[in-house]
């Protein structure tokens, strides 16, 4: 059923895993939906995968730290659709010497100006049609680690995570009153490409008990086609099999005891 037609969907990162999966979940849905990432090569990937699903796709090639490209990319977006009813941050990396031991300034900014930075500048940029049109939605994907505090994804990590979070709970406070809805998602472990980045990564047995994409390509469908009047404020995901409780593998709850 095309619950979401004529609406038009913007997701970040969404080359890759999560946020190609919800591209994917809101064109089925029936939303016109437009794809950033920094990778030309899997922004093409994303389109043939909506276009063969039947779905109506755009390509926006885009580094979300970078403030000015994303004013650009949102200035061309409302351009050419005249509004913007879902917002869809996804894109989100970390690094694989995360510890305080170990973590260089570098690659704080680096999480920090994706994660966090990025899906701010993507929201203000929108914010503005959004009152406008009286309306509008915007998902944040952060992590169970944004949720409680956890050794395992690094200060960046979870620091940028849990200002995540604090920011959707924020536009629920200032801009509820618009019509204006956000959501965060705390996602357990899922299968995608930035398990790679683990200083060790999970084996194919533990990956193949994780979340999938596509799950979370359906909840934020989920999300999206709620009636205007409903706000779901946070979800929190996990696989059955939770790592994240029960450790397993590689997986380290804490530091190692001196």
């Amino acid at each position: 059923m095309a619950t979401l037609s004529g609406k038009v969907a913007w997701l970040t990162g969404a080359g890759s895993g999560i946020g190609q999966a919800g591209a994917l979940a809101l064109a089925q849905a029936g939303a016109r939906v437009v794809v950033s990432g920094r990778r030309a090569e899997a922004l093409e990937e994303t389109r043939r995968l909506v276009t063969d699903a039947g779905g109506e796709v755009e390509k926006l090639v885009l580094d979300v730290a970078d403030k000015r490209q994303v004013a650009h990319a949102a200035k061309a977006l409302l351009e050419r659709h005249g509004r913007c009813d879902v917002l869809v941050n996804s894109a989100g990396l970390n690094v694989p010497k995360r510890y305080l031991k170990d973590l260089a300034p570098e690659d704080w900014d680096k999480v920090i100006g994706i994660n966090l930075n990025g899906a701010l500048y993507c929201t203000t940029a929108v914010l503005p049609a959004m009152r406008a049109q009286k309306g509008g939605l915007v998902i944040n994907v952060a992590s169970w680690l944004g949720r409680w505090v956890g050794y395992l994804g690094g200060a960046a990590y979870g620091a940028s995570k849990h200002a995540l979070a604090t920011m959707t709970h924020h536009l629920n406070l200032e801009e509820g009153i618009n019509g204006i809805r956000g959501c965060v998602i705390y996602p357990g472990e899922v299968a995608t490409p930035i398990l790679k980045t683990r200083p060790v990564p999970p084996s194919q047995q533990d990956l193949d008990r994780m979340l999938k994409a596509e799950d979370l390509g359906r909840t934020i469908r989920f999300v999206a086609e709620m009636p205007p009047h409903v706000c779901l404020n946070e979800i929190v995901i996990t696989p059955t099999w939770n790592r994240l409780l029960v450790g397993g593998g590689e997986l380290r709850l804490g530091p190692e005891t001196p």
